[in-house]
């Protein structure tokens, strides 16, 4: 998008197309995830996302690619992960015991994190060698790799309980049961607060590199390895972090590392400096994005999880996606550095809400309660 249109807001567009199919689909994965064999529901999804690369990469090679079909396919690979991410967080649950679960979960989030701190770098070498359409090529092949694992994969037998019902009904049993759980309410509001405040930095991250570093697509690579690696540091330190700090603190603390990672990146201090203070800011950010998936999974008894874990993913990518096309025209008014700085100052003043809204402690969740009679 940076060599077809390289405005801010339309470059922020791209991650508002990956952000928002999964705001506007991620209850119909819940559902999905909770009613059929999630195995299948992973392999459909994946082969999905595998069929949006292949055209992505025929369109840009042949030189056929608009900004809306980049953002229209983009958009198809935001519904595949919609329907993926349900059936991937709560399968977690099913092959280790419930006291295991936080651990598991950011052992999960570690190893995604490791490979979204090397595929940057590797994708920024592909591109600058071979062009987007090498890129592409790439990202459907890594596709087809988890399609060929996840058909070799022999799931666990999971007896479901009751008649089968509409992903419709189901939905709405869902919503239901997040409506009338204060806790899980406190959860969503504290999760969509702090993505739609510090997407600036993911949204604008191309611009970034190529107007304030002034460089290209090895340069954007290295800014989000920059992320991926702190990611990478954060999830392997979550279940330390965890023990000694509650989860109120530990999103607190995480959205002032992050936002201080942002104002230094404001300051233009080079390539070098913005990768650091992007690592420290990686590690905040999973920190809470870890948390709040963490506590809705604890807060959930396991025959609705598929379709909490939905709903938080809603409103962290719904966030994402509206501060995309926020932050995104704030930096065609104040300029990109006064816009990264503002989403970093929000950051650091976030904390405050957990004054009005403190997260839900884990050793005050409910046990597994049976589902409503129908």
């Amino acid at each position: 998008m940076t060599s077809i249109a390289p405005s801010a807001d339309m470059v922020a567009l791209v991650q508002t197309a990956v952000s928002l199919p999964v705001m506007l689909f991620a209850l119909v994965g819940g559902a999905v995830a909770d009613l059929f064999d999630r195995r299948l529901v992973m392999l459909t999804a994946q082969a999905a996302m595998a069929a949006a690369s292949l055209l992505l990469a025929v369109l840009a090679g042949a030189g056929a690619i608009t900004p809306w079909s980049l953002l229209a396919l983009t958009f198809v690979l935001g519904a595949g992960v919609a329907l993926f991410n349900p059936s991937m967080q709560v399968t977690v649950g099913e092959v280790v015991p419930r006291a295991h679960l936080p651990g598991a979960v950011s052992l999960n989030i570690l190893g995604f994190n490791v490979a979204r701190s090397l595929g940057p770098a590797i994708g920024g070498g592909i591109v600058a060698i071979g062009g987007s359409s090498a890129a592409f090529v790439v990202n459907a092949s890594s596709y087809c790799i988890a399609i060929a694992i996840l058909a070799l994969w022999r799931r666990p037998k999971v007896e479901r309980s009751g008649a089968r019902r509409p992903i419709a009904a189901a939905i709405g049993e869902g919503l239901r049961y997040v409506a009338a759980t204060p806790p899980i309410r406190v959860i969503l509001v504290r999760a969509v607060l702090f993505t739609l405040s510090g997407s600036a930095a993911w949204a604008l991250m191309p611009l970034v590199a190529r107007d304030m570093i002034g460089g290209g697509p090895t340069a954007f690579g290295l800014l989000l390895s920059g992320l991926g690696v702190g990611a990478v540091i954060g999830a392997a330190l979550s279940a330390k972090v965890r023990h000694r700090f509650s989860s109120e603190a530990i999103i607190r603390g995480a959205g002032i590392v992050y936002g201080l990672a942002c104002l230094v990146v404001a300051a233009r201090p080079g390539l070098a400096a913005s990768f650091l203070a992007l690592v420290v800011g990686g590690a905040g950010w999973v920190q809470a994005l870890s948390g709040f998936s963490i506590a809705g999974q604890i807060w959930s008894p396991r025959w609705v999880i598929g379709r909490v874990a939905a709903t938080i993913s809603t409103v962290v990518f719904g966030g994402l996606a509206a501060g995309s096309w926020l932050w995104g025209h704030v930096a065609e008014v104040v300029g990109l550095p006064g816009a990264i700085a503002g989403s970093g100052l929000l950051m650091v003043l976030l904390p405050l809400v957990g004054l009005l809204l403190p997260l839900p402690r884990d050793e005050d969740a409910r046990p597994d309660a049976p589902p409503p009679r129908t």
